[in-house]
């Protein structure tokens, strides 16, 4: 057995020998780890909570804490977790409540990414991908090899179908259709130039200029994005005598960014 000196482990806590607890892990007196865990370091493991076999959790995670649900009074609920799963930094995992069923549970094979949070009485399946700042609310059931985007909330009681997939910043409010691509829409628009802040990295004012010509034919001109590139190709042709070299640097950089994107840029 691998015990960092610094970890605190409760008499009645069952930690194989195969484990590794790195420094300053806390595991509570009703934990029990399968075997192979590794706790890298700062894993703070609480309540009757069960870990499978060859679990890998990262710094600053919290695993089998009290729920943050103001009905909850101390009940000896649960938190399980299967085998062979991954959960990154800073992930929190609350226990269930009595009222929601006693247990919060996930399955195997899964990603739990930074800052992911799984609260009380969620059922995560098998080989589930929660993102980075995946949110779920007490009650959620994320179905077998559901992803759920970074920085999407699901609201309580939702359930995510099997094989359903939720883009990035998406608020989950219904429930998610499985083998659906789901996400919010991404309305994004560019407005024009930086102007302030090229101006305090000390762009000049010919060079602020040529850029506002070039973004004018991009998002104003009416063009499709070939023909507002063949129109600053021009202007990197035919420069006024006022436009320094830089400033065309700057015209040549644009159309390369833009004929290099591969998923195309917001205009």
């Amino acid at each position: 057995m691998s015990i960092h000196p610094s970890a605190v482990i409760a008499p009645g806590a069952v930690v194989p020998e195969s484990c590794t607890v790195g420094p300053f892990c806390t595991i509570g007196p009703e934990v029990t780890l399968g075997e192979d865990c590794n706790l890298i370091s700062h894993v703070a493991l609480d309540g009757r909570t069960r870990l499978g076999a060859r679990n890998t959790v990262y710094p600053f995670t919290s695993i089998g804490a009290a729920p943050q649900d103001l009905k909850y009074q101390g009940e000896p609920t649960e938190t399980s977790i299967g085998d062979d799963n991954t959960i990154r930094e800073c992930v929190t995992v609350s226990r269930g409540t009595a009222k929601g069923g006693g247990l919060t549970s996930i399955g195997s094979n899964c990603l739990i990414m930074a800052y992911a949070h799984i609260a009380h009485d969620c059922h995560v399946g098998c080989h589930c991908l929660l993102a980075n700042a995946a949110t779920l609310a007490g009650h959620v059931t994320i179905e077998d090899y559901a992803t759920v985007g970074a920085f999407s909330p699901v609201h309580q009681f939702c359930t995510v179908g099997a094989h359903a997939y939720i883009g990035g910043g998406t608020i989950v409010t219904q429930d998610v259709l499985p083998y659906s691509l789901t996400s919010a829409r991404r309305e994004n628009k560019a407005f024009g130039i930086n102007k302030v802040g090229l101006e305090r990295r000390g762009f000049s004012p010919e060079r602020l200029r040529l850029l506002q010509k070039a973004f004018r034919l991009l998002l104003a001109a009416k063009l499709n994005t070939t023909a507002a590139i063949e129109k600053m190709r021009e202007l990197e042709a035919s420069p006024d005598a006022t436009s320094p070299s830089d400033a065309l640097e700057d015209i040549a950089y644009l159309i390369s960014f833009i004929e290099r994107s591969r998923r195309g840029v917001i205009k």
